[in-house]
């Protein structure tokens, strides 16, 4: 299959572009350098965002929303992260623009009805809930179990990496409904839940982390929580499958707000190698500087238009997980990459935490291993686009 993408963006997205970046304007590099510094989850900005309407980008119009698609939400991510707020200012937000795509696609009217204007509005905060501790990114062997009693299901199990559980109230909770030595495929029997993050049956621990610390990341664990058969997202025993429709869009967002990240170190790099002199010379003028910066700008151009592409794929409903992977894979490579240098270019000053190089090194890391590894997403291609056998 042969497709044509346009890469010139419409003037509505060029406007989204525009805008997002003079609203994050008002938050400078030192708000999230302290933000991250005391673990602060950055409420003045996501109350910014939210207000000025951006949470429902991709949410249908019925339910309060923009009803605009990927492609637009992926503008977004990109324009805030390049204003210095990283993956700090990103994963304030990302959640609600990917994590609801599962109950847009498969929830009830209801469901819709209830929840999805809430989280337009900034109201309402949801996690997701689908890594544990002993499965990682093999998700068809989670253990946490959802038990039918009556009109409800009863939950227990451990999650681990959950991204805004002390902010959320609930949270988009994938569990086996069957045991898998009863699934004739290992991705049946799982169901996805909107489940309320209750304080009385979920014990919520913060993990200690490298970076990206203005956002918390924690472990869950699970005690005889009562879920409603109303809050089943799809139908009961499909959940891996409707989960896709927020994996897919989950690594072409984050690779826009990758790129976002990187575009804002090679600036500061520049910037920096414009104006310091050493020898006599601005040290922007040796090759040994200039050329790996060079480099950085080529790659960058080039994975921002592989998230471009992933989503005019996904918009125009078209398979995209290939394309969403592989636009996720190279934006990690070549984001770390682009930091790593800026980090050099700018020397001691680079490991100085006022300059702000450290801070895009750090959650940077992070990218080659979440939301999965570069060697899973290798193996995808391996298997699914290569047509080799499966390796693991």
């Amino acid at each position: 299959m042969v497709l044509v993408v346009d890469f010139n963006w419409t003037e509505e997205q060029k406007m989204i572009h525009k805008e997002v970046v003079r609203l994050c304007s008002k938050f400078n590099d030192d708000y999230w350098l302290e933000c991250d510094r005391e673990h602060r989850f950055p409420w003045e900005f996501f109350h910014t965002i939210a207000d000025a309407g951006w949470l429902g980008i991709s949410i249908p119009e019925k339910y309060g929303g923009s009803g605009l698609g990927i492609t637009e939400a992926s503008i977004v991510l990109n324009a805030i992260a390049s204003t210095g707020a990283g993956m700090n200012g990103g994963t304030a937000i990302h959640l609600s623009l990917f994590g609801l795509n599962p109950v847009v696609k498969h929830g009830s009217e209801e469901m819709k009805e209830k929840y999805l204007s809430l989280a337009v509005s900034g109201e309402l905060h949801v996690a997701f809930g689908v890594t544990e501790p002993d499965a990682g990114t093999d998700t068809t062997s989670i253990t946490t179990f959802a038990k039918k009693v009556g009109d409800q299901f009863i939950i227990n199990g451990k999650k681990v990496w959950i991204s805004k559980a002390k902010e959320s109230s609930k949270i988009l909770l994938l569990a086996r409904t069957k045991p898998l030595e009863e699934c004739s495929r290992k991705t049946d029997g799982m169901t996805l839940f909107l489940a309320d993050l209750d304080e009385r049956y979920v014990t919520i621990k913060e993990i200690d982390k490298l970076g990206r610390n203005a956002v918390d990341s924690n472990e869950l664990f699970i005690e005889d929580l009562p879920v409603s058969e109303s809050d089943v997202v799809g139908e009961v025993g499909r959940g891996f499958y409707h989960l896709l429709d927020g994996l897919n869009p989950e690594r072409i967002l984050l690779a826009a707000e990758f790129c976002g990240l990187g575009t804002r170190a090679l600036q500061k790099a520049v910037q920096y190698a414009n104006e310091r002199v050493v020898f006599g010379r601005p040290i922007g003028q040796n090759q040994a500087v200039q050329h790996p910066l060079a480099e950085s700008y080529a790659e960058l151009e080039s994975a921002n238009l592989l998230w471009q592409r992933a989503a005019w794929i996904y918009d125009n409903g078209e398979s995209a997980g290939a394309a969403a992977n592989i636009a996720k894979y190279m934006a990690a490579e070549t984001v770390f990459k682009a930091c790593d240098r800026a980090l050099q270019t700018l020397g001691g000053y680079g490991y100085a935490k006022e300059y702000h190089i450290e801070r895009y090194w750090r959650e940077a890391r992070l990218l080659k291993i979440a939301p999965i590894s570069q060697q899973m997403i290798l193996n995808y291609i391996g298997e699914h686009v290569l047509k080799l056998p499966k390796s693991y």
